[in-house]
């Protein structure tokens, strides 16, 4: 089978004498993390936009919080078709149609009058876009750029989504409270259009593209033809892993990490210190330095991914994270912001998406060559962690009138996946029972 058209000759690098090149391969995960920063604004909306539609269209949380569900659920649940669609098209086409349909998505939500609107925009075509943007995008490129540094970059790329909640949130927070939410919504649109034309313009699919090897190969690899039958693959990898405990496992846990992440902390903080009168910026504030903190514990985490076993690495991360979440209550009872606060908020952003490495390197260890897709099914099963934490803890606000029988429910969910990850059997094992 013929080669795409966009593809440059594969020839053999050739190194130039005395001088020191940096490898493309970082330039291409630059621009993968700028795309990531940029896709990230969607992630900022969600937590922000509960009050205000509440408040404008008589709208109960829960109805809302199913919206928010949907993308997440949809976020998940596209990556691996994403991942099989980057092998059959490219990278850059599937992430350019990707972020168009994130901007038509949040865009048309300024124009919507009821809840099956927000589903249909928010909920369905934003999920589907950042589904293709999810972390496959990152795991792919990793696994097609670098033969080395795989952890270290891999958390890096995961850093870039806090990064970019970093820069949104306290932007989107002073939009919603200062101009209401749809100005808000057309900056994310706005944001997922920028990026466009450098996914377009500097990134490439492939290293043979450019004529060179992966970052720290000793072969030049050749570039793959494109595998026809996206979803068909997508779908024989599932039932194939699926037959493994340790697909379970790392399914099992990866649920818990985006109940207790994407699903409850992203979706509820705000709206949950907002109840105890704390200002909508402050809030939004202080789930963006979660973010800043991420991105430090996120690369540190690939760090050690590269030099400890993974498996002690999530029980430990899980360990400490339902430990930090079973004290939140206890914090949330003033809108000042106290010393134990920022505590928590320290402690929880380093151990935010520290998972991430960690988990994709077990992916690697166990799949080999399908590895980023059955990392994209993990993911999967993250954000349908998420959705369903994302819907009850609206459900449980609506009731209860508070969010703590979330919070306490989440730690004790964690110290669940800190036992899964250490029962994951050792590299090697789960390959063989594919075999």
């Amino acid at each position: 089978m013929t080669q795409t058209s966009d593809a440059a000759p594969a020839v053999q690098e050739v190194p130039v004498a005395g001088r020191r090149r940096i490898h493309r391969a970082w330039f291409v995960a630059a621009v993968t993390f700028v795309t990531i920063i940029g896709a990230a604004a969607f992630r900022s909306v969600p937590g922000l936009l509960i009050d205000p539609l509440h408040d404008e269209f008589d709208w109960s949380r829960g109805t809302i919080s199913a919206a928010v569900s949907v993308n997440l659920a949809l976020y998940g649940l596209t990556a691996p078709f994403a991942a099989a669609l980057m092998d059959r098209f490219g990278i850059r086409r599937v992430v350019a149609v990707a972020l168009t349909v994130i901007a038509l998505g949040s865009g048309l939500t300024v124009w919507m009058t009821a809840a099956w609107q927000l589903m249909l925009c928010w909920g369905l075509l934003v999920g589907l876009g950042s589904g293709s943007m999810a972390l496959a995008f990152a795991a792919t490129v990793t696994n097609r750029w670098f033969t080395e540094r795989r952890g270290l970059v891999s958390g890096i790329l995961t850093a870039a989504s806090a990064s970019g909640q970093l820069i949104f949130l306290p932007l989107l927070s002073w939009i919603v409270e200062r101009h209401d939410w749809r100005p808000a919504a057309v900056t994310v649109a706005l944001a997922a259009l920028a990026v466009v034309p450098f996914v377009w313009l500097l990134l490439r699919d492939h290293p043979a593209d450019v004529g060179q090897k992966p970052y720290g190969a000793t072969e030049f690899v050749p570039k793959p033809a494109p595998v026809p039958g996206a979803a068909r693959r997508a779908v024989t990898v599932l039932f194939s892993a699926a037959r493994t405990g340790p697909f379970w496992l790392l399914a099992g846990t990866f649920a818990i990490c985006g109940a207790s992440t994407n699903g409850l902390i992203q979706t509820h903080f705000v709206p949950a210190a907002h109840d105890h009168d704390m200002p909508l910026t402050t809030a939004a504030s202080l789930l963006a330095v979660i973010g800043v903190f991420d991105v430090v514990g996120t690369i540190a985490s690939g760090w050690f991914t590269d030099r400890f076993e993974a498996r002690r690495l999530l029980a430990v991360y899980y360990s400490l994270r339902g430990v930090s979440l079973l004290f939140l209550p206890l914090l949330l009872v003033t809108p000042s912001v106290q010393p134990p606060m920022i505590l928590f908020i320290v402690f929880y952003g380093l151990d935010w998406v520290a998972t991430v490495p960690p988990t994709l390197a077990l992916c690697r260890e166990q799949y080999g060559e399908d590895s980023a897709i059955v990392f994209g099914w993990v993911l999967a099963s993250h954000q349908v962690g998420a959705a369903l934490v994302a819907f009850l803890g609206g459900v449980a606000r609506d009731t209860f009138g508070s969010y703590d029988v979330v919070w306490y429910a989440s730690g004790a969910l964690c110290a669940v996946a800190a036992l899964m990850a250490l029962v994951i059997r050792r590299r090697g094992v789960g390959a063989e029972a594919m075999a």
